[in-house]
């Protein structure tokens, strides 16, 4: 399932680690931070998309502080 989601993210550095922390999180099959949009997309497992997007969301803010994603 691949869903986008608003977002605020400082800048395109900001967003490229940000992108990069959730691509390692388990069960993400893609992810991707746009800066300019300020859209977030994950793309996961249906089943378990709920709990790998709290981990997603988690691991972002963790190599970001200023990373939050408007559910």
């Amino acid at each position: 399932m691949k869903k986008k989601f608003k977002c605020e993210i400082d800048c395109a550095d900001c967003a490229a680690k940000v992108e990069a922390a959730i691509k390692k999180v388990e069960g993400v099959s893609d992810a991707s931070v746009n800066f300019l949009t300020q859209k977030f997309m994950l793309e996961a497992d249906e089943d378990r998309y709920d709990e790998i997007l709290k981990a997603a969301i988690a691991a972002g803010k963790k190599a970001e502080d200023e990373f939050e994603v408007e559910l």
